[in-house]
């Protein structure tokens, strides 16, 4: 029996990869965006906001983030019906807005983004660059 597990971690290399991505896709886009990257325990590892960001975007962007690293799954999949609540009971943490992906790469989760400040497709797409950048799987 082992007390032990493996761990995997983004490097500050992949961090800044994923960052400079998605940022080049937002200005592509020319969309200002606010990016958010957590690990798996939903602890911030990078936040930013790009100039002229809608300033609360960067709460929605965590809130994103959260979500997906927290479900393993993008954000925007909770049933409408219990979005309000959910949203309640994690005091605003876990968001039906869509915009955040769980970032795994080689069978490992490791995190979530979140994007905001676009329209959900635009943060989406944003949100992929930075997936790709960093060769995590992809979703559509």
């Amino acid at each position: 029996m082992s007390f032990l597990q493996a761990d995997a971690r983004l490097s500050d290399e992949a961090l800044q990869a994923m960052l400079l991505a998605s940022i080049g896709k937002a200005h592509a886009l020319g969309i200002p965006e606010c990016i958010v990257i957590v690990d798996s325990s939903c602890v911030d590892l990078l936040s930013f906001r790009m100039a002229s960001a809608k300033i609360m975007s960067l709460e929605t962007a965590r809130a994103k983030a959260i979500t997906a690293a927290s479900n393993r799954s993008p954000s925007g999949g909770i049933p409408a019906a219990f979005a309000p609540a959910v949203a309640a009971a994690t005091h605003g943490h876990v968001t039906n807005l869509q915009g955040g992906l769980p970032i795994q790469i080689d069978g490992y989760h490791l995190g979530g983004i979140g994007v905001g400040s676009g329209m959900p497709d635009e943060d989406l797409a944003v949100a992929q660059a930075a997936l790709a950048a960093v060769g995590a799987i992809s979703f559509d």
